[in-house]
């Protein structure tokens, strides 16, 4: 029997994100569930002791596995289904890929997105109120020396971690997507990390992303524009 997948996840949420990436890069077919988070539904706590998102309940006829946290996601679907490969080989370029999910997914998050998204998108879904425009311009001066860095990295590297790319690399664009949906990316002041966003929004994993709508949360003009 093939295998059944059901992904309950948040649209807007970058660890979503990074799962629907490489189911959609390991051709892997799954079913989805938008879950609102915030209102706490009794379903998904069933599913998710933390409450986050994603949680991935895969079926293959002989059981089923319902796994919670993106990152064990990740790891059971490079295990699982190991190709195409989303590490390397290589021990070094898996060890930098390791480096850079927990960089985005701790660092980048506590000091760009849990800030930015916050403020354009929790406090909206909330009903919190305005953005802080205080908070937002802290945001964006995180988010600058965040795109530096990227760029400083992919001036030595076909990939973020080496010659091919990997979950590091939709790590990044899992959470730079979120962020290029409300339209605060100066893309035009960092041209190499344009050009790498380019060949990954191109990829045939990254089209659903494309088309997310939330109501009330319009995304910026360029979102889905692939020559942006």
């Amino acid at each position: 029997m093939a295998a059944e997948r059901t992904l309950h996840h948040f649209p807007l949420d970058p660890a979503s994100r990074q799962v629907r990436l490489a189911l959609g890069e390991k051709r892997l077919a799954f079913q989805e569930n938008h879950v609102r988070y915030w209102e706490r539904p009794e379903e998904f706590a069933r599913l998710s002791p933390s409450g986050a998102t994603p949680v991935l309940v895969d079926s293959d006829g002989e059981g089923e596995l319902v796994l919670c946290e993106s990152r064990a996601i990740l790891d059971y679907l490079e295990e699982r289904y190991p190709e195409p490969a989303l590490l390397s080989r290589r021990p070094a370029e898996r060890a930098e890929t390791r480096r850079l999910l927990q960089w985005f997914d701790r660092k980048f998050d506590f000091e760009v997105g849990g800030t930015l998204l916050h403020e354009k998108m929790e406090k909206r879904l909330l009903r919190l109120g305005s953005p802080d425009l205080a908070a937002l311009r802290h945001g964006r001066e995180a988010l600058r020396a965040h795109l530096d860095y990227i760029e400083t990295l992919l001036q030595g590297r076909e990939w973020l971690a080496g010659q091919r790319m990997s979950l590091a690399d939709f790590a990044a664009a899992a959470h730079l997507s979120v962020i290029d949906y409300f339209g605060d990316i100066p893309w035009r002041d960092f041209p190499g990390v344009k050009t790498w966003y380019m060949k990954l929004k191109s990829r045939p994993c990254f089209r659903p992303l494309l088309l997310d709508r939330w109501p009330g949360l319009a995304p910026a003009g360029h979102y889905d524009d692939l020559d942006f």
